[in-house]
C-alpha cells in the first residue's frame, strides 16, 4: 500500500479510493471563466482540479479561484520557483513541479519550506517531453527506464530535504512505455501515484489509449489518483475517468449499462434503445450529483444471451420481435412493446435507486 497525502481534504494513496483529476484549459488569469469551468468539472465528478500558473498574475488569480472553488486546487508550475512560492501563498492545496526544470537545490529547498508551512503536498511530475538532457543521453532517448529514474531521483531530492508529502507521476504518451515506466517506478517507491498518459490525443483514439493505459495500471494495483489527458473540453476527461473506474469496480455509484453488440437475430432497434437508456441514466446521475447507489442495467437484443444477462443485472431487458421482457433482480416482471422499453427500464431504475438497490 502506498503512503497517503491530503490534497485539500481529498486523500490520495493509503487505500483511499482512486480520485479523479482534471486540468482547466482556461486562462487562469480569467478568474470568472476558470471558476465556471471548475463548476462544470465538479458537476461531472471531478474531485481535484489543476490550474496552469505561467506568470505572477496567474499566481495571484489563484487566490480568488481558491476562495470560490468547489474543488481542491493544484498549481501547475514550471521553470520559475517563485511562481510555486506565490501559488502556495495564494492558498494552493498542492503544487505540481518538475524539480528538473524548477532551478537549483536552493530554489527547490525554498519551495519545500513553503509547502511545509502551508501543509501542501508536492507532485513530482515527470513527462516524456521534459526529461533532463543527462537522462536522455544516458538512455539514448525517452525510455521507461529514463522516466522512472528521473522521477525517483526527484523524489529522493525532496526526501533529502525532509519533505514527505509527495505524489509521483511519470507520464509518457506511448501506452507500452508508459506502463513499463510506472511498473519500474512503483516497484521502487511506496509513494502514491498520479497516473495517466500525457498527451493522449484527440477524439476516440485518445480515449482508447487513455482507457487501455489507465486500466492496465489500475488492474496492476498502480494508481491512487487519475487524470485522463485529452485535447479539448476537460469535462470529457472526467467522464471518461469515471467510466474507467466504474468498469474496474473502483468507483461505486451510478449506473453501468450492459448492452450486446447486436447480430442478425436482433429484431429491435437496439442501438437507439441502448443510447436512449444511457443518455437518460447520465441525466439522472447528473441531477443527483453523484449520490446514487451502484446499479447495473442490461439492454440485450435477443434470446441467446439476453435472458441470462438481463436476469443477472439489477434491471434489464431481453428483446424479441418488437418487444422486450423486463427483468428485475433476476425475476421476470412483464413484457412491453419496443417503444415502451426505455420508459419501463427507467421506472425500474428509479424505483431501485429509491430503495437503495
Amino acid at each position: 500500500m502506498t503512503k497517503q497525502v491530503d490534497c485539500g481534504g481529498v486523500k490520495i494513496g493509503g487505500g483511499a479510493p482512486v480520485s479523479i483529476q482534471s486540468m482547466t484549459n482556461t486562462d487562469t488569469r480569467d478568474v470568472k471563466g476558470t471558476l465556471a469551468q471548475i463548476d462544470r468539472l465538479a458537476d461531472a465528478g471531478c474531485q481535484i482540479v489543476r490550474c496552469a500558473v505561467p506568470d505572477a498574475e496567474a499566481a495571484e488569480a489563484l487566490r480568488a479561484i481558491k476562495a470560490s472553488s468547489r474543488l481542491p486546487v493544484v498549481a501547475d508550475i514550471h521553470f520559475d520557483h517563485r511562481l510555486a512560492l506565490a501559488a502556495l501563498a495564494a492558498g494552493a492545496d498542492k503544487i505540481r513541479i518538475n524539480p528538473g526544470n524548477i532551478g537549483g537545490r536552493d530554489k527547490i529547498k525554498a519551495v519545500v519550506r513553503e509547502a511545509k508551512t502551508h501543509g501542501a503536498p508536492i507532485r513530482v511530475g515527470v513527462n516524456g517531453g521534459s526529461l533532463e538532457r543527462g537522462i536522455l543521453e544516458k538512455y539514448g532517448g525517452v525510455t521507461a527506464e529514463a522516466a522512472a529514474e528521473s522521477a525517483l531521483a526527484h523524489v529522493r531530492l525532496l526526501t533529502d530535504l525532509d519533505f514527505e508529502d509527495i505524489v509521483v507521476s511519470v507520464k509518457l504518451s506511448d501506452v507500452v512505455r508508459n506502463h513499463a515506466a510506472h511498473v519500474l517506478a512503483a516497484g521502487m517507491t511506496d509513494r502514491p501515484f498520479h497516473i495517466g498518459l500525457t498527451e493522449a490525443g484527440v477524439g476516440r483514439g485518445g480515449e482508447i489509449k487513455s482507457a487501455v493505459g489507465a486500466g492496465a495500471l489500475l488492474l496492476a494495483g498502480i494508481g491512487d489518483t487519475l487524470r485522463v489527458s485529452l485535447t479539448g473540453d476537460p469535462v470529457r476527461e472526467v467522464l471518461l475517468a469515471a467510466e474507467i473506474l466504474k468498469s474496474l469496480r473502483l468507483r461505486e455509484g451510478g449506473a453501468q449499462v450492459i448492452a450486446c453488440p447486436t447480430c442478425g437475430r436482433c429484431r429491435v432497434d437496439l442501438e437507439s434503445l441502448a443510447l436512449a437508456v444511457e443518455r437518460r441514466l447520465r441525466e439522472a446521475e447528473k441531477r443527483a450529483a453523484g449520490l446514487l447507489p451502484a446499479i447495473s442495467v442490461a439492454v440485450m437484443g435477443c434470446a441467446v444471451n439476453g435472458p441470462g444477462e438481463a436476469a443477472c443485472a439489477d434491471i434489464g431487458v431481453a428483446c424479441g420481435d418488437g418487444k422486450g421482457v423486463i427483468f428485475q433482480k433476476g425475476k421476470i416482471m412483464r413484457t412491453v412493446r419496443e417503444e415502451d422499453i426505455a420508459d419501463e427500464l427507467m421506472k425500474g431504475v428509479e424505483a431501485l435507486w429509491i430503495l437503495g438497490c
